[in-house]
């Protein structure tokens, strides 16, 4: 969808058939679309390991002055990274809802000196539950990721965000 205006909006993915598992290759491919930063960082795939979703990212692209991480980008990786936890999360209940992050503190811990993989995942275990919840009460609610940058076993850097659903414009 290169050349859309601002202010225009992607069309959203077709949702998953009910059963069916999200397609991640496709899910990038429509994210480098949608926002066309994301197809600048590196991103080799993005994968589920239990709650916790995963991105293998590239060094080179991200590089600063200094030839390790620019922590801009790590900071808009984890914030990317953060939205599509939700988003993808609310598509496997079968929903399209519009997804923002409110705040977000970032912590940089160690250079990050080579490739590396960027985690995302709730900052409590039963918030997600929660959250179903409180969209069935209420049409929208709110959660808190935790986003980590580890080069092999090290952790670089660790974010945290919360992210608010917005109501369904169906709902009012």
């Amino acid at each position: 969808m290169a050349g859309r205006d601002p202010g225009e909006a992607c069309p959203p993915l077709a949702l998953p058939k009910p059963g069916q598992a999200e397609d991640l290759t496709r899910f990038q491919q429509w994210l480098e679309t949608a926002i066309p930063l994301a197809g600048h960082f590196g991103m080799r795939r993005l994968y589920w390991q239990d709650a916790t979703l995963l991105g293998d990212v590239r060094l080179a692209p991200n590089l600063n002055d200094k030839g390790t991480g620019f922590g801009g980008s790590l900071a808009a990786q984890a914030t990317l990274l953060g939205w599509c936890w939700v988003t993808l999360w609310l598509r496997a209940r079968g929903w399209h809802r519009n997804v923002v992050v409110a705040e977000a503190t970032q912590r940089y811990r160690a250079p990050v000196t080579a490739d590396y993989r960027l985690s995302c995942y709730a900052a409590r275990a039963e918030q997600p539950s929660r959250l179903a919840a409180r969209l069935d009460e209420r049409g929208k609610g709110r959660i808190k990721l935790v986003q980590q940058v580890h080069v092999e076993d090290m952790l670089c850097f660790e974010a945290l965000g919360d992210y608010v659903i917005l109501p369904d414009d169906k709902r009012g």
